[in-house]
């Protein structure tokens, strides 16, 4: 407890020195408005409070409403400050050389540092206001602002019955980080608007917890398809991240989760595959549990298609989109769509089609959202449903994706 406390401290003190330099911008700026001092730090001192409450009673794996309140606080705060404090840094760069060749040259009285130029505190205001708004926007309306993506991919194998098919893939819900049902149950109309023939989702129902799900199963199962719904798991449904009680709570809120996906009327596709009919023709659907580099690896692409003919037209769910440069495209029987998620876009980024896609998730993943083809394999990404940790949505918004497949003619 005592080292809990060290580090709530230091973290405060630290919050604390950021407060402090980029308050001197608006104490420049605004100097003749008092009440910017007071709304200022009483903000800031709500930070502190909150992030002490959140961190003294924070248990690992409880990743819950009042834990993503502390971090959309936390980030509406520090970004534009960061800013601030960035613009101001230069700033005091400058006066301290223009103060040491003043004095230097004899030519400075009294203060050794020049005054801070309000133009410049202005300046990093208005420009701290962009990322703040964006902010603001991504909690209060951009989490839950869905919308459609859709993709029509041609395919040599294809079967003639399958030409126009159409698959709605969801990922990523995080069902423990909602707050609203009604925008929800829009987003589930939505959903059942595209009228495809399948609903596939890609994993992540939860955070941690199969309770996470239970307040919003009246609302998810009324998703429909005619010829079914399918799912997989992804790392968050494992309970890896949180501390047990036992091997046996672990191991019982796994088989919580599977009755659950069972309540949804998914068919849950545990290293396994089934077959999609329409008349004499097929497709195969393969499920594989989480196969992520650096994460959990508990797929199994060799069990899931061990059954399945070479020849055969294949779609693949597997949670973890490097699944498909570490062994997807490579696997001996040719699986010609991918189907991942997992990256959810980091929730941050700049879209602007045909010009720019970009987010912190390119970092960290080659294949991070959209769709990707490499020898003649296609992967989708999808962005994600839900959120996780931080309760907003900023550039990359929550997605629902409709793969029309065709049949290549001639």
């Amino acid at each position: 407890m005592l080292s809990i406390l060290i580090r709530l401290i230091l973290f405060i003190l630290f919050l604390g020195l950021i407060d402090w330099y980029s308050f001197q911008a608006f104490k420049t700026a605004l100097a003749s408005q008092p009440w910017v001092k007071y709304a200022f730090w009483g903000f800031s001192i709500l930070v502190y409070f909150f992030v002490g409450y959140v961190f003294l009673t924070f248990e690992r794996g409880s990743i819950n409403l009042s834990f993503g309140r502390m971090v959309s606080l936390l980030i509406l705060s520090l970004i534009p400050k960061l800013i601030i404090l960035a613009i101001l840094f230069g700033e005091d760069i400058l006066r301290l050389l223009s103060g040491a060749f003043q004095s230097f040259a004899g030519e400075r009285e009294g203060d050794f540092l020049p005054e801070r130029r309000k133009m410049i505190s202005q300046t990093a205001l208005i420009l701290a206001a962009v990322p703040f708004l964006g902010i603001l926007h991504g909690v209060l309306i951009g989490k839950y602002r869905y919308r459609v993506v859709k993709h029509s991919l041609e395919f040599d194998e294809l079967p003639e019955e399958f030409d126009g098919f159409t698959i709605t893939q969801i990922s990523d819900i995080h069902s423990g980080s909602f707050d609203n049902k009604k925008k929800l149950e829009y987003g589930v109309d939505l959903i059942n608007q595209q009228n495809s023939d399948v609903i596939l989702f890609t994993g992540d129902l939860v955070n941690n917890q199969a309770a996470e799900m239970e307040p919003w199963i009246e609302v998810f199962n009324k998703l429909k398809a005619p010829m079914g719904k399918y799912s997989v798991l992804g790392n968050h449904d494992y309970g890896d991240y949180m501390d047990w009680p036992s091997k046996e709570a672990k191991v019982s809120n796994l088989q919580r989760l599977f009755q659950v996906h069972e309540d949804l009327g998914f068919k849950l596709l545990r290293n396994e595959s089934i077959q999609i009919q329409k008349r004499q023709a097929r497709i195969d659907l393969i499920g594989v549990e989480n196969w992520g580099k650096g994460f959990a690896q508990y797929g199994d692409l060799g069990k899931a298609t061990a059954t399945l003919k070479d020849q055969s037209f294949k779609v693949l769910m597997s949670h973890d989109p490097s699944h498909f440069d570490e062994q997807v495209k490579n696997f001996s029987q040719f699986i010609h769509l991918t189907l991942s998620g997992h990256t959810h876009g980091m929730q941050f980024g700049i879209e602007i089609p045909g010009w720019v896609k970009w987010s912190p998730a390119s970092f960290r993943y080659p294949k991070w959202a959209g769709l990707y083809e490499e020898m003649g394999r296609f992967l989708h990404v999808n962005r994600g449903f839900g959120f996780l940790a931080f309760p907003g949505r900023v550039g990359i918004w929550p997605e629902i994706t409709v793969l029309e497949l065709r049949r290549k003619k001639g």
